[in-house]
């Protein structure tokens, strides 16, 4: 039995790939429908708290939206935000997702999710997208400590699923993530589509 991890979004969501062109970003109107500069919130609170606390798991994302929504004078119910964004951040990749029912009934593999996530996200796409049926478990950053690529995020990993007969395989969008889990040990694959589950030869072994 062999463990197979997949990132969130580029991969089973289509959604921030590392690749611009490959984007579909759930952001694309959020002043037209929430009145909120989506530059502003995207330097101001993306690339700041959400990335330096939230995805760590250091802070909480309801409290350090309140403080940016505060920051900007915008009166904006923080339940209503995170359920604008999640909905529009759940473009499931069906293609995708049936090569993964295969894999999953083939009982060669055990399935499970890599990714840089807050918790409550991370619940919607096992709880309510219904991940929950493919995946056994999602090692979100929040729930780990640290993000991707740090190895300390793959140590933590490790130390959940103990020692492997055989290297975890993955697939990510961004290189540097899969540089960084081939550097630790890992058998890591760029993936822009379906397609790219075949560059593992005992993934397209078990899809043949």
């Amino acid at each position: 039995m062999r463990i197979v991890f997949f990132d969130v979004d580029g991969v089973l969501v289509h959604g921030y790939h590392a690749k611009p062109e490959r984007r579909i970003c759930w952001d694309d109107h959020l002043e037209r429908d929430l009145g909120i500069n989506r530059e502003h919130f995207k330097e101001n609170f993306i690339f700041g708290p959400f990335v330096n606390e939230v995805i760590i798991g250091k802070r909480d994302v309801d409290e350090a939206l309140n403080s940016y929504f505060q920051s900007i004078n915008q009166t904006i119910d923080v339940e209503r935000f995170i359920t604008y964004w999640l909905t529009n951040d759940s473009n499931v990749n069906k293609d995708l997702f049936k090569k993964i029912e295969i894999l999953k009934n083939s009982e060669m593999v055990r399935l499970a999710i890599a990714t840089n996530q807050e918790h409550k996200r991370a619940n919607h796409l096992m709880n309510n997208l219904g991940f929950r049926d493919f995946f056994d478990d999602i090692f979100h950053s929040a729930r780990m400590g640290f993000r991707k690529p740090d190895q300390k995020y793959f140590e933590e990993i490790m130390r959940h699923i103990g020692s492997q007969e055989e290297p975890p395989i993955f697939f990510d969008d961004t290189q540097s993530v899969v540089d960084a889990a081939n550097d630790f040990g890992w058998e890591a694959y760029q993936f822009d589509d379906v397609s790219d589950l075949n560059k593992s030869n005992f993934i397209k072994d078990l899809l043949s």
